[in-house]
């Protein structure tokens, strides 16, 4: 049960990369300033990412690493809801700086910390990959 545990870890963690590595091949991204296929894949990096991390809190809520303070997140809820706290929390980490409703404690302080900085490098990255893109062509 460990093994699988830093395996699924290490999978989210390389499909989060994977999906930010996006934006720095110039193949993946076409010169033009607003397309359908740009915002498509825009949209999927954001998505990629924001399951990444939700799917991390709940990975170390199962094991028992509490990173989340919420009642939601407590043993005795549902996997249901403590999935989606999970992927509400990053959803709103990664695109905000959150609501306040629920706080990031010990480790998750620092995943979260990390989630922000991710959500606000994506557009910076997205709109310059697209202005060097367009200066090359």
């Amino acid at each position: 049960m460990k093994m699988q545990f830093y395996f699924s870890v290490f999978l989210i963690v390389l499909a989060i990369f994977l999906s930010l590595r996006t934006l720095f091949i110039p193949q993946k991204l076409k010169g033009k300033h607003v397309s359908f296929e740009n915002f498509f894949t825009f949209a999927l990096i954001y998505a990629t990412v924001m399951a990444g991390f939700g799917l991390l809190y709940y990975l170390l809520d199962l094991k028992g690493i509490w990173v989340l303070s919420d009642e939601s997140m407590r043993p005795s809820t549902s996997s249901y809801e403590r999935m989606s706290t999970s992927m509400y929390f990053s959803a709103i980490t990664l695109f905000s700086v959150g609501y306040g409703d629920i706080a990031p404690v010990g480790v998750g302080r620092a995943i979260a910390v990390f989630e922000a900085l991710v959500g606000y490098t994506i557009p910076a990255a997205f709109v310059t990959r697209a202005m060097l893109d367009q200066n090359r062509s």
